[in-house]
């Protein structure tokens, strides 16, 4: 047997380094012992699990950041912004010190983590100062609204909404004017670049339907839109003067994307045309609700918004088809580098995209993950990494740190780094010699089944905590679905409008918008098909409010983590399905007491059909109770009032006139039900009030949705509210507006 020879000075390595002779020898002499002790093991066992993550831990630089993000967002009062620059400031100098001098890795790493943690409070209060622009009031007259329109957004069940740069607001000076508003107008929608004059109420932003629900106030404020407009009249033209160069080039640009898609539609027809369209431009104008629908119970809604899917597919085809296009020019491939040519062509190619689609915020995130991709291919750097993703949520969120509280960054990020987890876990498949091509063939086939079915169960796993959580919707068949229509979404239908819209203008593009809607009428049959099945959609119940940060720690750690301790983060991911609900509230008042619902037998008895459905709807899904329309037997109902005349029939009555009653109405109220609500202020309350929980306008303009418990028994009548603006804090944008001017509720 041959023996390496050990002499004078010679090392050795070993698992813990590189020792001297002496020590390896010593190692040698003095054998592990036969049976460790289960201490023994499991101190080896850590030490290797945390010996693996030596280039890992930096990942975990762009989660705190993150989490200072959310910290920061979390605030129920806004903090003063010398303080948070000052703590980011500290935390960072304490980390760089530590680095310099050379303390261990636990204080370095500890370090960096609390100093991204600042660093994202600190990101977050700046990017909330320089996005600050006036917010309109709740105006109580109707009045003039005298503007550009910039764009047109997708409609709401009133009407079509469009997005203007308002020039004159009758009431407010120019300093007090917003920048954007967003207006559902009468009739058909003017088009980018028109000059419009609207009779209209004017309106802060919705605050939430229900408390701890979606904030689209803070939404609107980070998109710089400053207030809502519900027109009374027909929209009329106005004489205004020119506008500045950014208007011009915004309306220049959202003109040729709206004309864009009227061209797609009258390709297509409005039924796979309107499809077409919103997934090409942004524009939602010809989408069907009904069809709409029938997406999300199937689990395909996602393929509507243009995010992060449509740009990997976008700028993959350009790259693939650059690449494939340069290797068939020997003359070219042997003078340039075929790979780095492609990537700047997905980089034009995911540019290009993103204006045309009307660069909505997640649009500019997925962008943002796809240039760094490319990038890293520029760079001879590997293009689908952990370390790329963590350079691509460092970068979003550096730039748009409101993105972490969003579902749609929570779920792309979730997915993706789950996708690429499942890409290093992948085992390697060896190179086929010699093989057949009909056995090559059937090899490929099930293996790319096998990867697809993995991909969607991965990312299906990934986001649907989220989705539980902020749709409190969950499709049964979405990956029935989706394996169907991923073939038609990523290899016919993307690459097919891409080039149809790229043609269109010099028209050419009809042959391949043809054959994009084949491709979306098969994917439109296909969801019909899914969310007609038995029990096609599952309604869950909102976990309390902490649960998913926990559940996104969970995925995160599941997928960062390298070895078979990142297990442990799957009871944490799943927290959202298993923590237990908190009780349903007895009563629900949307804001402004416009509506309300009482739960009676696992139903949500509403006492205004029809009425801000959309906050209906978003409140019951939220606490798992389908709504159903109050009986019409046992209530005494007027044109402004409603009241329970037999016993049992409901909890609650209600005032929803803008006028105030009269003493005698109140008195009414009162003798008929424990709880009323008021819409109007009231100043005295008759005898009969006492011992009842009246709500008025003071109490709604205030604290806006509420709900109510029964705090013990009911003839105590004794109640425990939380208040919307509660939970959501006082904080730039939460101001509150008269809950009927709202483009959420349609």
């Amino acid at each position: 047997m041959c023996r390496e020879p050990v002499g004078e000075g010679a090392k050795r390595v070993t698992t813990a380094g590189v020792e001297s002779d002496g020590e390896a020898m010593a190692g040698v002499i003095a054998p592990a012992p036969a049976n460790p002790t289960l201490a023994e093991r499991a101190r080896r066992f850590l030490a290797t699990q945390v010996a693996a993550q030596t280039l890992r831990w930096r990942l975990w630089a762009p989660v705190a950041f993150g989490g200072g993000c959310a910290v920061y967002f979390a605030l129920k009062s806004e903090p003063p912004a010398w303080l948070l620059i000052a703590g980011a400031m500290l935390a960072s100098g304490l980390w760089i010190g530590a680095r310099r001098l050379a303390l261990t890795r636990a204080w370095t790493l500890g370090l960096m983590l609390l100093a991204c943690l600042a660093g994202g409070i600190a990101v977050a209060k700046l990017r909330t100062d320089a996005v600050a622009a006036p917010i309109a009031p709740a105006m109580a007259a109707p009045t003039v609204v005298e503007g550009w329109v910039i764009d047109v957004d997708s409609p709401g069940a009133a009407g079509p909404r469009v997005v203007i740069a308002p020039v004159r607001i009758r009431g407010l000076s120019p300093e007090a004017t917003p920048v954007r508003l967003r207006a559902t107008v009468r009739g058909a929608a003017p088009e980018p670049g028109q000059a419009v004059r609207l009779f209209a109420i004017l309106n802060p932003p919705p605050a939430p339907a229900s408390p701890g629900a979606y904030d689209f106030g803070r939404n609107a404020y980070f998109q710089g839109l400053g207030g809502v407009a519900f027109s009374l009249g027909e929209t009329r033209p106005a004489y205004l003067p020119p506008p500045p160069w950014k208007v011009r080039a915004a309306m220049a640009v959202n003109g040729l994307r709206y004309d864009l898609a009227k061209r797609i539609v009258a390709r297509q027809g409005e039924r796979t045309g309107g499809v077409a369209a919103a997934m090409t431009t942004g524009h939602e104008a010809w989408l069907d609700p009904a069809q709409v629908d029938v997406m999300r119970d199937s689990g395909l809604a996602h393929i509507l918004s243009i995010s992060g899917l449509h740009m990997a597919v976008v700028g993959g085809f350009a790259f693939f088809l650059v690449r494939l296009l340069v290797a068939a020019w020997p003359w070219l491939a042997l003078r340039v580098s075929g790979k780095k040519v492609a990537a700047v062509a997905g980089l034009l190619a995911v540019g290009t995209y993103l204006v045309v689609s009307g660069h909505p915020p997640p649009a500019e995130r997925a962008a943002i993950t796809a240039s760094i991709a490319f990038i890293a291919i520029l760079l001879d750097r590997q293009a689908i990494s952990m370390h790329a993703l963590a350079v691509a949520a460092f970068a979003v969120l550096m730039l748009q740190p409101e993105a972490i509280v969003t579902p749609g960054f929570q779920m792309s990020f979730a997915a993706t780094a789950a996708l690429v987890a499942l890409a290093e876990a992948w085992p390697a498949r060896p190179r086929e010699i010699s093989t057949p091509w009909p056995i090559l063939i059937v090899q490929r086939a099930g293996a790319w089944v096998g990867i697809a079915v993995m991909a969607s169960l991965v990312a299906g796993a990934a986001t649907g905590p989220f989705a539980m959580q902020h749709f409190n919707r969950t499709a049964m068949y979405g990956l029935l679905a989706n394996l169907a229509t991923a073939p038609l979404s990523d290899f016919l239908i993307m690459p097919a409008l891409a080039l149809g819209a790229l043609l269109e203008p010099l028209g050419l593009g009809a042959p391949f918008l043809w054959l994009a809607g084949q491709g979306i009428g098969m994917m439109l049959a296909i969801g019909a098909w899914t969310a007609g099945l038995p029990g096609a959609v599952k309604t869950v119940a909102s976990a309390p409010g902490f649960v998913l940060p926990v559940a996104f720690l969970g995925v995160l750690f599941c997928c960062l983590w390298r070895g078979r301790l990142r297990w442990l983060g799957l009871p944490f991911a799943a927290a959202v399905m298993l923590c237990p609900r908190a009780p349903t509230p007895d009563l629900w008042i949307g804001d402004g007491g416009t509506n309300a619902a009482f739960v009676e037998r696992g139903q949500a008895v509403v006492m205004r059909p029809g009425v801000r459905q959309f906050a209906i709807d978003v409140w019951s899904r939220r606490r798992g109770v389908a709504p159903v329309d109050r009986a019409t037997e046992g209530w005494a109902c007027a044109r402004f009032s409603c009241a329970p005349v037999e016993p049992g029939a409901g909890p609650m009555a209600m005032w929803w006139g803008r006028r105030a009653p009269s003493p005698e109405q109140i008195d009414v109220l009162c003798r008929s039900a424990p709880m009323v609500s008021l819409r109007a202020s009231i100043a005295v309350l008759p005898p009969s009030c006492e011992g009842r929980l009246v709500l008025d306008g003071t109490d709604h303009a205030r604290g806006g949705a509420v709900e109510l418990w029964r705090d013990g028994p009911a003839s105590a009548n004794r109640w425990r509210a939380v208040w919307a603006a509660e939970v959501r804090g006082d904080r730039p944008w939460s101001r509150l507006g008269d809950p009927e001017v709202s483009d959420t509720g349609g």
